[in-house]
């Protein structure tokens, strides 16, 4: 086959897209970046709220966000860009017995992985987030290193690196299919034309299931759509991302932090899942998590909402990603199904994706792929997804 224009096309400028593309040329590849949107991170990334976890239940997510958190963490020192970096832990609280189960069984396996977290009872959670309820908390799991950054500044600061190592990006071009020949990628077509290579990079997020079709491939992604909100800016009053995994009528898990700059944000799961692609913000929304977080942590209730708004979470069967080379079509990866946790498995799954492009995988990343891998059966769900 002739020589590509470019060694790899990204597609997708978002939470996945923008670091795979930068860790990419890192490894010296010619490498482009195609987004339908007008720059990076207006797809589902400008709709996340922050939050930096590896605790997580399946051994791929806490490997892939470990390495994650280490990017996050030391971006500014090594690059001084500040992304809003902070590092204040992830609280999962118990106030059933169902919740200490589910959070004390996940420590055996979430260890192995090399998460550092612990137990907390009652008196011990209390000390450290003063604000809980206390009445009928039972404990809870903390994990310190996790934390939280700011997406914008964050895509935005890989984008800037992504371009000082020579990537080029295009926007506003959408990618209409993966061009083929004889079970090969040759390049993508694009609502403006086309550009060659010899590997894609499918990081489209809740519109990657259509491109993986127009490459004769599937992927089970479907988007359904999840609500955010900020408040005013406060003096500091909590450090770590609270999730509290009950269900109710309407919802499953939710969880806020407050942000390097006051800002609390906040996002519950609707139960059920509302399915599709619409981003318009409703009414039911703001009473629903308002009422629940009031009654977690009852100091919220007098906190101004500022905004609210609606993101799309590209949902895989098992609720973990979808990573990895096609059977079928040579030259065509997965980088698909965040569940929604795009932002915080972006930096890994993109450095993944580098080194399983220039073939300098890891025993680790062998054991990740075969977990993640596209031809896998989707059974069973992710406990914490």
């Amino acid at each position: 086959m002739a020589a590509s224009i470019y060694d790899v096309i990204v597609v997708g400028a978002g939470s996945v897209g923008t670091p795979a593309a930068m860790y990419l040329a890192e490894k010296g590849l010619k490498v482009l970046c195609l987004d339908q949107f007008s720059s990076p991170g207006q797809g589902s990334n400008k709709a996340a709220i922050g939050g930096l976890r590896a605790t997580h239940s399946a051994p791929a997510k806490i490997k892939l966000c470990l390495d994650s958190i280490k990017t996050f963490s030391t971006w500014k020192e090594k690059h001084g860009f500040d992304i809003e970096w902070f590092q204040g832990g992830y609280v999962f609280v118990a106030y059933r017995a169902e919740e200490v189960k589910v959070l004390q069984d996940l420590l055996v396996i979430q260890k192995q992985a090399g998460l550092n977290i612990e137990w907390y009872d009652k008196d011990a959670l209390l000390k450290l987030v003063p604000g809980l309820s206390a009445e009928g908390l039972i404990g809870g799991t903390f994990s310190p290193e996790d934390g939280s950054a700011s997406p914008m500044l964050s895509n935005c600061a890989f984008h800037k690196r992504a371009v000082e190592l020579g990537v080029a990006f295009r926007f506003n071009e959408r990618v209409t299919s993966i061009m083929r020949r004889k079970g090969v990628v040759v390049g993508v077509r694009t609502d403006k034309g086309g550009h060659a290579t010899g590997c894609v990079v499918n990081a489209a997020g809740a519109w990657a299931k259509a491109l993986a079709q127009s490459g004769g491939q599937d992927a089970p992604v479907n988007p359904d759509c999840h609500e955010a909100g900020i408040t005013e800016p406060a003096a500091r009053f909590l450090n770590p991302m609270l999730v509290d995994i009950r269900r109710e009528p309407g919802s499953a898990n939710y969880y806020f932090h407050q942000s390097a700059i006051g800002q609390v944000l906040f996002c519950i799961t609707p139960d059920p899942p509302i399915i599709g692609s619409d981003r318009r913000e409703t009414s039911s929304y703001l009473p629903m998590v308002a009422r629940r977080m009031v009654g977690l942590m009852p100091k919220l209730t007098n906190l101004k909402v500022r905004r609210t708004w609606r993101g799309l979470y590209p949902n895989t069967p098992d609720g973990s990603p979808i990573v990895g080379r096609s059977k079928t079509l040579e030259g065509y990866i997965n980088a698909v199904g965040m569940c929604g946790q795009g932002y915080m498995l972006g930096p890994g799954v993109g450095a993944l994706v580098a080194r399983l492009v220039t073939n300098t995988l890891t025993k680790d990343d062998e054991e990740i792929l075969h977990e993640l891998r596209p031809d896998r059966e989707f059974a069973g769900t992710e406990a914490l997804k």
